[in-house]
């Protein structure tokens, strides 16, 4: 197997050691991501209930001050009848942290939510939900015959 020789000049390594600082600085703190799941068995979720409904769920250990989301809801279209609903964010299965609502237009919407995580940093498990609930549209047919959906996804999931 072949070996790799560390560069011994001092130059070198000082350059290197730079560009590795001056990288850190632009950056300024850390970033891991965060997977989140579906608790849904469909591909993009789409819940259809009105009354609130996880559709994605993780649970971390808080070591950095903010949880950064982004997420992606959409309404459905059920016989020319759009669908509107809410979404909401909330830790620890009883604390609602944010909430938002979903048009009822048939377009996207792309909320970007930070969440302050610093009073949970002392806590070994948090578990963070995300919610849906339908509050417009049509009430038959549809994608799961309850009447129009609300899609969502995460669009990232990142600790600073």
């Amino acid at each position: 197997m072949p070996k790799v020789q560390k560069e011994t000049d001092f130059l070198l390594r000082l350059a290197d050691l730079e560009d590795a600082v001056a990288m850190l600085q632009r950056t300024k703190r850390g970033r891991d991501e965060v997977p989140f799941f579906p608790t849904s068995f469909r591909g993009l979720v789409y819940e259809d209930p009105t009354t609130w409904t996880t559709v994605w769920e993780t649970i971390l250990t808080p070591r950095m001050g903010t949880l950064s989301l982004g997420l992606m809801f959409v309404g459905d279209s059920v016989g020319g009848v759009n669908t509107g609903g809410e979404w909401q964010i909330i830790l620890d299965s009883s604390t609602v942290l944010t909430s938002g609502n979903v048009p009822a237009t048939f377009t996207y919407t792309f909320p970007s939510v930070p969440i302050d995580l610093t009073p949970y940093r002392g806590v070994d498990q948090l578990q963070v939900r995300v919610q849906t609930r339908r509050t417009s549209g049509a009430t038959t047919g549809g994608l799961y015959g309850g009447g129009g959906a609300i899609g969502s996804s995460l669009r990232f999931a990142r600790l600073l």
